[in-house]
């Protein structure tokens, strides 16, 4: 099976996005970016429970 997927690519935008987030971060008050980034993980958190795996299970199929 051939994947379409260019890593050369992939990684050209990761740099662009990085490089733009890090414009942005310096380019916003402090308080701003870091509401922002408290609501995203406070967000993870509170999907976690919603996750049908414990943790353990989730490694474990990882595993496979």
């Amino acid at each position: 099976m051939e994947s379409n997927f260019d890593k050369k690519q992939n990684l050209k935008e990761r740099l662009e996005f990085v490089r733009f987030y890090s414009r942005w971060v310096k380019s916003v008050p402090n308080e701003v970016w870091s509401k922002q980034q408290t609501d995203f993980i406070n967000s993870l958190f509170e999907n976690a429970v919603n996750y049908p795996f414990s943790p353990e299970k989730y490694l474990k199929s990882l595993k496979k």
